[in-house]
């Protein structure tokens, strides 16, 4: 985490970097906050005065607004702003203690929520580290596996870069959710139940999306017989499901009520004309392409899969039940309008799910018998990740286009650092 706060300071903290923490989608899920807390105006009608005028960049400039009932409400889920609140807060304290400029934008809040994407990657990764010891994967390999996914992966990008987008803090939650669900069928402690639905109804409400997590469940169970004994003893009593349920559309509940404030109607697609096509998938694509393939522009995921031969042999059931869950996902991301979602880093709707990754990659680290084959798997480990650095450097400077990839651009800069360029060309909107 020292590399990671040392690399954030000199990206974002000096000059006016600052004003590029938050941007593009991330404008979006932030803008709840001062918009509640600052302006006390849900409709937002500070746009023109922040985004146009006080902090415009030509580079940055983003419409985050949607028109429903001849009036402008936020086009995202507030979620993330939920995530992000304790830090907003704090940097709002810091600007009225210091007599600074408290309108929300300024350098505190822009550098509190940089530490606010630290803060979840940390999280993260903790609860990475405690589902790997249920899988009674060794030290050694625990520090590999997060050595791993934290730069051989598009999580180094999303929690150094954009800070403001809502995969990260879905990605922390999602690691705590499996965790406690874990736990839940480990030890068949009711009051986990209670934890998972807050964990569920949170992530709901970063991107409702989201609640395909719950159909990770049957893997956490570790086999079918338990999976139901659990279930039947979760029936039988009803006060930890009660509460949950409760909690759970509570929180799901909050975005109802910001649209009936904001707009006067409970339901809202704020999206409009933007869905999924259930049927025409892009599964191949969104795994493979030269436009946006999880597994070409971070392979270290594609290896971790090696994992999955191991857990069959070990127990069947888990291995069903996570490769369909894998399967379920990837079909059903892959059915946005979008598939490729715009400017982004490799996939970047995977990242939430790579602690399942995790758990496969330190299955195979622990599993791999013999000696010449774990060091070439470990050497191998490693190269993906000074792969998926140059990849990510090369995104930065736009030598990876942020949308418009092809085979032939791809093998044209592969892994190149010559002749970066000095001026990024037009940016994602």
């Amino acid at each position: 985490m020292i590399i990671m706060v040392i690399v954030v300071s000199n990206l974002f903290w000096n000059k006016e970097d600052w004003k590029e923490v938050i941007r593009v989608d991330g404008r979006g899920y932030y803008a709840y906050l001062p918009a509640v807390f600052v302006y006390h105006d849900l409709n937002l009608g500070f746009f023109n005065k922040i985004e146009k005028e006080k902090y415009f960049s030509p580079s940055n400039f983003f419409d985050y607004r949607t028109r429903v009932n001849n009036t402008f409400i936020n086009k995202y889920f507030c979620g993330t702003a939920l995530a992000q609140l304790p830090f907003f807060l704090a940097a709002h304290l810091w600007c009225y203690i210091s007599s600074g400029d408290a309108d929300g934008y300024s350098r505190p809040y822009m550098v509190m929520i940089s530490l606010a994407a630290l803060f979840y990657l940390a999280l993260g990764l903790v609860f990475i580290r405690k589902l790997l010891i249920l899988f009674d994967i060794s030290d050694r390999n625990i520090v590999l596996v997060l050595l791993a996914v934290v730069f051989g992966t598009h999580l180094f990008y999303y929690s150094s870069c954009e800070a403001g987008m809502s995969h990260i803090y879905s990605f922390a939650f999602f690691a705590m959710l499996i965790y406690y669900g874990k736990q839940f069928f480990r030890l068949n402690k009711q009051v986990y139940i209670l934890f998972v639905s807050i964990l569920l109804g949170i992530l709901a409400l970063i991107r409702p999306v989201n609640l395909i997590s719950v159909f990770i469940l049957p893997f956490l169970s570790g086999g079918l017989q338990n999976l139901k004994v659990s279930l039947e003893g979760m029936m039988k009593q009803k006060s930890c499901f009660f509460f949950g349920l409760v909690a759970f559309i509570l929180l799901v509940s909050v975005q109802p009520v910001l649209y009936r404030i904001s707009a006067g109607t409970f339901f809202i697609y704020s999206y409009k004309d933007d869905g999924f096509n259930f049927l025409a998938p892009h599964m191949v694509n969104i795994l493979f392409s030269y436009r946006k393939g999880l597994f070409l522009y971070t392979p270290v995921l594609f290896i971790s899969l090696i994992g999955g031969y191991y857990l069959f042999q070990k127990n069947k059931f888990e291995f069903y039940s996570l490769f369909a869950f894998l399967f379920i996902l990837t079909y059903i991301l892959s059915c946005w309008f979008l598939w490729w979602y715009g400017g982004s880093f490799s996939s970047r709707v995977y990242i939430e799910y790579i602690p399942l990754f995790a758990i496969l990659l330190g299955i195979a680290l622990k599993n791999i018998p013999v000696s010449w084959l774990r060091k070439l798997y470990i050497s191998l480990i490693f190269l993906l990740i000074i792969v998926c650095q140059i990849q990510t450097y090369q995104y930065r400077y736009y030598k990876i286009h942020w949308s418009d990839m092809t085979r032939e651009k791809y093998w044209k800069v592969f892994l190149r650092l010559d002749q970066l360029m000095l001026s990024p060309p037009e940016k994602a909107q």
